[in-house]
């Protein structure tokens, strides 16, 4: 870590930690393509329907998923803010580590001169 950039703890680990689980990782893919309901969901993937319903309730309470009631039904689709704020976390972390690769190139160019 640089001395000059303060870490300040911003991250929301539950973005993070929903996503560790290939199971849950597998079901936002699904709903990447579009919104579906939980026993599609239980169709298209090797878990049953009740891992389904747990994985989508951490993947709610993570912000990552919202949900609507369509008649008897439940449609999941991925949360837009959810999505973005993964998005921008991965920004900030792609920008400092150019960053700091440019502060290393530029320190041993100038060694060089």
């Amino acid at each position: 870590m640089r001395p000059d950039l303060p870490f300040i703890f911003t991250y929301r680990d539950e973005l993070w930690g929903a996503l560790t689980d290939r199971s849950r990782r597998a079901i936002v893919a699904c709903l990447a393509e579009r919104p579906r309901a939980v026993g599609e969901l239980a169709n298209e993937l090797p878990i049953s329907r009740p891992a389904v319903s747990q994985h989508l309730k951490v993947l709610k309470d993570a912000g990552l998923v919202t949900d609507r009631a369509v008649g008897t039904r439940r449609i999941y689709q991925l949360n837009p803010a959810g999505v973005a704020a993964l998005r921008d976390q991965l920004d900030t972390f792609w920008n400092r580590a150019l960053s700091s690769y440019q502060d290393v190139v530029e320190e041993r160019t100038e060694e060089d001169s």
